[in-house]
């Protein structure tokens, strides 16, 4: 009687599970909670290129953006830390989709805005989850260097330039997000003749966790035409994210010299082979300026 009784609990038992499997089985996908994926950044920037990630609604991030001279310029210049380059600029989330930007460099006296927007966003579970994040960027700068030459008539458009940038990317886990950006930047005036206005480069970012506060990141973007490649150089940063509670702090090395698309794209000519690099520090800090962030 016992050993029926046990062979009854067993059966039943394994019908209750098989009918739970089969549930899952035919569940709908809109019955299955999307969870939207976060955090595959640290920041809204890789080094110098945006990343996927946005700030939130209501929010406004301080960004700091500091380069020092190249560090193969010896002790007499400390290595580059006499000499300093820097942007700084205010981005706001107006959404959690939505991120507008401005910022000053004093790299070619420039100011440059943009707008970031996120029409497709890393999910997992739910209906049309999607297994990456697709952010669409464009920006503009305009600069305010005098004249080369004053003499001669001179137009404002002339010193504007734009871009134009999808980035694809992906979380794959809590250690490691990866991105590919195609980017466009067009130049209103060049400097020669013989150069082209119209720049097409392949951005690629990468970050590995390290540690609960650390994360290794890389920002690289291969110029694909456009420029003399004989003369122009790849920009490639390489840096340590450093989370400290209310702000990000990012310890970086770079050939660039440039911290906007136009300019460390179509004007780095320094080479990581030949040690021409420079140390440099961006520094993030957000604040909540409107509810619902």
């Amino acid at each position: 009687m016992r050993t029926f009784i046990f062979v009854l609990l067993l059966s039943y038992n394994s019908i209750v599970f098989a009918q739970d499997d089969l549930l899952a089985l035919v569940s709908k996908p809109e019955d299955v909670k999307k969870e939207y994926v976060s955090n595959a950044f640290k920041s809204s920037r890789v080094v110098n290129g945006h990343s996927m990630e946005f700030i939130g609604k209501g929010v406004m991030d301080l960004r700091i953006l500091h380069r020092f001279g190249l560090v193969n310029s010896g002790f007499n210049n400390l290595y580059g830390l006499d000499q300093a380059n820097m942007r700084f600029g205010f981005d706001y989330g107006v959404s959690k989709n939505l991120t507008l930007g401005i910022g000053r460099s004093n790299v070619g006296k420039e100011w440059d805005g943009f707008i970031k927007f996120r029409p497709i966003w890393q999910a997992k579970g739910g209906r049309w989850a999607s297994p990456v994040s697709v952010v669409l960027v464009t920006g503009a700068t305009y600069t305010t260097l005098p004249w080369s030459d004053p003499s001669r008539e001179n137009f404002t458009s002339s010193r504007m330039a734009f871009y134009n940038e999808v980035i694809i990317g992906r979380k794959f886990n809590n250690q490691i997000s990866f991105q590919l950006a195609p980017t466009f930047v067009h130049r209103n005036l060049v400097s020669q003749a013989t150069e082209s206005n119209d720049v097409y480069a392949l951005g690629i970012g990468g970050r590995i966790k390290m540690s609960k506060r650390i994360a290794f990141v890389v920002d690289y973007h291969y110029i694909m035409s456009g420029l003399d490649k004989g003369i122009y150089k790849d920009p490639l940063s390489i840096g340590f994210d450093i989370e400290t509670g209310g702000h990000v702090f990012q310890l970086h090395f770079s050939n660039a010299t440039g911290m906007n698309e136009k300019s460390f794209i179509t004007k780095t000519t320094n080479s990581w082979g030949k040690g021409e690099i420079r140390f440099g520090f961006n520094l993030s800090r957000v604040f909540t300026v409107a509810k619902g962030g």
